[in-house]
């Protein structure tokens, strides 16, 4: 199929369930490595020798090249062609998978991570673009429901296979593992996805927007992570030169022509709004599942396959009730799941405190993931719905991508940061009543994020923004799921939600031009 019959795929052919198998798997790829990583890191410090701060870029170097990067990675396969820029994230993914399973040091381990990153900002947004381009207009919603809902079962099955993987094999293979998925689906996506791009895609990249944006986040990352082993000279200098980049990187904004992140979006006090309350909340879900599973194999004694057990619940319930949160925030307005979810979200969290030396699955851990997962089912979609309401339909698909950008920095400065306010440093995860100790102060600090989002929320958000009786707004596309790593991506196309014809914005992105 051409690019030129884009948008007449009918999902029950052969051909189409072809599509759904290469865009399932390939979102897969990262989502796994979302949640399987986590579950492993207190024995690739084990066993590579590393301090605490290691651990922490194990984690950030992936998700700061990958949050720099995203909004690019939409433009790119706007202008270049979906399909094209997904298979080269794709292998650029497995590629770097292989490294991080064959690193011989916590260092290269780094700085593979940091590469698979890139790949990550290529396949993560052409996945939903290419569904939303592809299929015909009467087909997309359901299209993406079951990209959706399958995409949710393996980020269910994540954290339990990352524990099996750790617990038997070893956890190099939780990297290895991404090598025959991506075999898999180049082969599948090379035979049977049409190609797409928007043909009106003209101009320059905001590269030195992309540019900035990354090495402001690394240099207050390294800041935040180095300043758990003291306030050193160096810890002031990256962190000046973090915000100084950070302030170039607004300069360079408003005077671009065409800018990776259009700043007028922050003239709705709205979509300001709420993209401090995902800055709040999702600060708080990483350091949340950054630190708990440490808790767990270090203090509690559990293995690596019930750790990540631990959070399959919170995944489960938002699988089963996203979309029933999705429609109640639309029936009452987001005000009231936007503050509520948050709260809840924060008695989840003050009920693992007591998550201890002796501590039991049933009686202590479940029931606090159990009521931390019921506030996130209820306020992921409503937060995705009133970011798109926030703007015109026309600039959704960019709304989305800064909304599920500012998420993933969030969590990166978080598991930055955490350790440091905590006390935790060096080889001390390694000691159990420095983790406790460490664990019960950084969980405060996360529930007062998410009573801080709660109350931006209360007095930000009003009326129901969602009922789009006086104009359209976009919705968010999780029917069946909505993420935990981040806010769902949305094309934000006006024409995906009326059968007018294909999208032409990325996942991600406006177009490049």
């Amino acid at each position: 199929m051409a690019t030129s019959e884009a948008g007449t795929l009918r999902l029950g052919t052969a051909q189409g369930r072809w599509v759904l198998l290469a865009t399932v798997l390939g979102s897969s790829m990262a989502m796994l490595d979302g949640t399987v990583v986590n579950v492993a890191l207190p024995r690739i410090g084990t066993d590579l020798g590393a301090p605490l701060a290691a651990l922490q870029w194990t984690l950030n170097a992936y998700l700061l090249t990958l949050a720099g990067l995203i909004l690019l990675g939409g433009a790119l396969g706007d202008r270049y062609g979906r399909r094209r820029v997904f298979l080269l994230g794709v292998v650029w993914f497995a590629l770097a998978s292989a490294a991080c399973a064959a690193a011989p040091t916590i260092g290269v381990l780094i700085a593979a991570r940091a590469v698979q990153g890139i790949g990550g900002a290529l396949l993560t947004p052409g996945s939903l673009a290419m569904l939303q381009a592809v299929f015909h207009p009467d087909d997309r919603s359901a299209a993406v429901g079951l990209w959706s809902g399958l995409g949710g079962v393996s980020a269910a099955i994540g954290p339990f296979l990352g524990g099996w993987l750790v617990d038997g094999p070893g956890w190099r293979w939780i990297f290895l593992l991404n090598v025959p998925l991506a075999v898999l689906v180049v082969a599948v996506a090379s035979r049977h996805v049409p190609e797409s791009r928007d043909e009106s895609a003209t101009g320059r990249f905001d590269v030195l927007g992309a540019a900035l944006a990354a090495l402001a986040l690394g240099a207050i990352t390294y800041a935040l992570t180095a300043a758990g082993g003291g306030l050193s000279p160096m810890v002031w200098v990256t962190g000046a030169a973090g915000l100084a980049l950070g302030a170039a990187f607004v300069t360079v904004e408003r005077r671009t022509a065409e800018p990776m992140l259009p700043l007028g979006l922050f003239s709705s006090r709205l979509f300001t709004a709420v993209n401090l309350v995902t800055l709040c909340v999702y600060a708080a879900f990483s350091g949340v599942f950054f630190l708990l599973v440490v808790q767990l194999q270090i203090v509690s004694g559990f293995s690596p396959l019930v750790s990540g057990l631990a959070l399959v619940p919170i995944t489960v319930l938002m699988l089963a009730l996203s979309a029933r949160a999705g429609r109640l925030g639309k029936r009452i307005g987001p005000r009231l799941p936007l503050t509520l979810g948050p709260l809840l979200c924060a008695a989840g969290v003050l009920m693992m405190l007591r998550i201890g030396p002796d501590a039991s699955y049933w009686a202590d851990v479940l029931p606090a993931v159990t009521v931390m997962g019921c506030g996130m089912v209820l306020l992921v979609a409503p937060l995705t719905a009133t970011v798109l309401a926030a703007v015109e339909v026309r600039h959704a698909g960019i709304a989305s991508g800064v909304n599920n950008a500012a998420a993933r920095a969030a969590g990166l400065l978080a598991v930055a940061a955490l350790p440091a306010l905590a006390g935790l440093s060096g080889d001390a995860y390694q000691v159990p009543a420095s983790v406790d100790s460490a664990f019960h102060t950084a969980m405060l600090i996360c529930a007062g994020l998410l009573v801080a989002g709660a109350v931006v929320a209360f007095t930000s958000v009003r009326g129901n923004v969602l009922a789009a009786e006086d104009h359209p707004v976009a919705e968010p596309d999780c029917q069946w799921t909505c993420g935990t790593n981040g806010p769902p991506l949305d094309p934000g196309h006006l024409a995906t939600r009326h059968g007018e014809g294909p999208a032409t914005g990325s996942a991600t992105g406006p177009s490049a031009g």
